[in-house]
């Protein structure tokens, strides 16, 4: 039956925050039927015993059971993005992927590839674009109301500690977190992209403060970079700050006048000073109600999900396409790699 005549059906792999989250969105859209969860922990020690489907403590066990699916969401952790991609594709499924899309360029390439080879979706999940403030700044850049863009600076100042990086969780560790960038500042990033385009030239200086005990990589960095499409950035980012974030901003200094978006997502508008200008009335955006970002970062999945579906019934197109995903995961590859050099 064509999906334009049915229910879309969805499974979610990882029951964690972002997982329930997806989960979620899925259960309260009624084009969409969620019919599994997967995660590698005991159903009971994960909170779902609401959802009255079943439960699988492997991807491999999913895909052999039968049970009929068209999308798989994963949202598990960021090292094995790629690999559950490659399996969901393998198993003619389309899929959504939590950031980052993959840990390295490479990898991201070698599920564009598959997902072209087997005519699936793989859809890159950037929800802070639905944000007001950022639709907003877009629509001012796009119509050329700031003229050239000369400076842009984006500051990410989070806490981490103790109570993030705890021993038993995948958090911290290399191979399966793969750094500040990935887990806790590729949206901003992505935003970046979305708004400037590509970067070149860029220099990074990075340290680890006061996580040496808690993670296997950096807490803190100062990146220097130009704009392809001319102007220059820098990008300064924590999570040593003490107790609680501090912010997640965006100023941007151009021909026509200036702009500051914070908050602790950035989800407010600061200062807006733009020649011949009025600043419109913006819908409201829910803070963060939690320690870490969830909330605040996660408050937009449903336009994710909306997005899944609209393009599977052939009403829109996708709004944060796999080649984008890729371009996060290999800027922020090259950020490492210019610390390094």
């Amino acid at each position: 039956m064509p999906f334009r005549d049915r229910k879309i059906k969805f499974a979610v792999v990882g029951c964690g925050h972002i997982g329930k989250r997806h989960a979620e969105m899925i259960d309260r859209n009624e084009e969409c039927e969620l019919v599994a969860l997967i995660d590698v922990k005991e159903k009971e020690n994960l909170n779902i015993s609401n959802y009255d489907i079943p439960f699988f403590s492997s991807l491999e066990a999913f895909l052999e059971s039968g049970v009929e699916v068209d999308v798989v969401n994963i949202a598990s952790p960021n090292g094995y993005h790629a690999q559950q991609a490659m399996q969901c594709l393998e198993a003619r499924k389309h899929i959504v992927v939590e950031k980052p899309m993959a840990l390295t360029k490479l990898d991201a390439e070698k599920v564009i590839f598959k997902a072209l080879h087997v005519h699936k979706h793989v859809f890159a999940v950037m929800q802070n674009r639905y944000s007001p403030p950022s639709v907003w700044i877009k629509d001012l850049i796009e119509s050329g109301v700031l003229g050239k863009i000369y400076m842009v600076q984006l500051n990410c100042y989070w806490n981490r500690d103790e109570r993030y990086y705890k021993p038993d969780s995948w958090h911290g560790k290399k191979d399966l977190d793969g750094g500040t960038l990935f887990t806790q500042f590729s949206h901003f990033i992505d935003i970046m992209y979305w708004l400037f385009g590509d970067i070149t030239n860029i220099h990074a200086r990075l340290n680890d403060f006061n996580h040496h005990h808690l993670t296997d990589f950096e807490d803190s960095g100062l990146v220097s970079f130009e704009f392809v499409n001319g102007g220059i950035g820098t990008l300064n980012y924590s999570t040593s700050v003490w107790n609680q974030n501090l912010e997640s901003s965006m100023t941007i200094i151009a021909e026509n006048g200036s702009v500051k978006i914070g908050g602790q997502y950035m989800n407010e508008v600061e200062y807006c000073h733009i020649k011949d200008y009025k600043m419109p009335e913006l819908a409201p955006t829910n803070p963060g109600n939690d320690y870490g970002a969830y909330k605040g970062s996660a408050q937009n999945h449903h336009y994710v999900i909306e997005n899944v579906v609209d393009t599977l019934k052939g009403r829109n197109t996708i709004s944060t396409n796999a080649l984008e995903g890729l371009k996060v995961v290999e800027i922020i590859e090259r950020i490492y790699a210019s610390n390094k050099n």
